[in-house]
């Protein structure tokens, strides 16, 4: 184990968020089979005809990572309250102006570059079929920047200004998705498609204003935007596909299923 008391091991420091993203990686693959188990069983059922050794050592790992997590997060929030003040003391009125600030974001973003793009290819389609609705998949346009990028939004500057860090540069993002619009700044393949089209379902199902507030106030909870929940569920989805893209599950189903538990 490894304990710092100054910040100057950079090294050290890079390998421990190597290894950090790989655990969270990980634990989303998690996640996600436990969605699957949610899905088709009851907790009830579980509990009662689960296997006894395979439930005892589930429910030992998940609370070993919860408590361990936890402490963490304690830790996290302390030392923010004595380096950043600012961002735990946002007011309502500033959340509610950067929600309706991000959709008009969507929304203009939307219009700018949906007829530049293209429907997807019958491969493109072919492959994403067995994962998303029809309806949803006729209405995405796909556009390929081929070296562009795209500007960080104006509110940037006032989030920043209120202490907030970590905000997602979209230059270096692999796909950015504005509802039916997909686009992609470095080129596309399959796993960036599938993670921009569960964005896009999540627009649908959610709606644009609902989206747009999960994801501001998820990320003024989380502090990072990978940690935001509506993103934390695109790259789980994206693991499960990766790991076997001819198994078919329905991106829908589990969308509904975390607005249902308020998991956003």
């Amino acid at each position: 184990m490894f304990l710092w008391t100054e910040s100057d091991d950079r090294v050290a420091i890079v390998k421990m968020n190597a290894e950090l993203r790989h655990a969270q990686l990980e634990l989303l693959s998690a996640e996600c089979a436990t969605d699957r188990l949610r899905l088709r069983f009851s907790p009830e059922n579980v509990a009662r005809y689960g296997e006894r050794d395979v439930l005892r050592k589930a429910v030992a790992s998940a609370t070993a990572l919860k408590d361990y997590y936890s402490y963490i997060a304690r830790q996290a929030s302390e030392a923010n309250a004595s380096t950043s003040p600012r961002a735990t003391l946002i007011p309502e009125e500033k959340v509610v102006a950067a929600i309706d600030g991000m959709r008009q974001y969507i929304q203009e973003r939307r219009k700018e570059y949906r007829t530049q793009g293209l429907p997807l290819t019958p491969n493109q389609y072919t492959k994403m079929k067995a994962f998303f609705p029809p309806a949803l998949l006729a209405e995405i346009r796909v556009l390929e920047l081929r070296g562009g990028h795209i500007n960080n939004p104006p509110f940037y500057s006032e989030a920043r200004a209120l202490g907030l860090s970590n905000l997602p540069e979209l230059a270096h993002m692999a796909s950015l998705t504005f509802d039916d619009v997909v686009i992609f700044p470095g080129g596309i393949n399959d796993r960036r498609l599938f993670h921009a089209l569960v964005h896009a379902a999540q627009f649908e199902i959610l709606g644009l204003e609902r989206y747009a507030e999960f994801f501001v106030r998820g990320f003024l909870r989380a502090r990072s935007h990978v940690s935001v929940p509506i993103e934390m569920q695109a790259f789980s989805l994206e693991a499960k596909f990766a790991e076997n893209p001819n198994e078919p599950f329905s991106v829908e189903k589990l969308i509904k299923l975390w607005a249902k538990e308020d998991r956003y």
